[in-house]
């Protein structure tokens, strides 16, 4: 990844110049990936229930 490309994946997080001095490249690119998978379907959705078992 370039620093052009860096630098456009952060304005499109809506991360500004000055937000970039408190996070790191992999926290920027983490968000990014979570971006991503905004829109994804789970067929099965874990309850409250199931956390407690686990």
């Amino acid at each position: 990844m370039t620093t052009p490309l860096f630098l456009l994946r952060c304005v499109e997080l809506g991360v500004s110049i000055c937000d970039l001095e408190l996070l790191s490249i992999g926290l920027c690119l983490d968000m990014w990936s979570e971006k991503a998978n905004d829109g994804a379907e789970y067929e099965q959705v874990a309850t409250q229930e199931d956390f407690d078992r686990f």
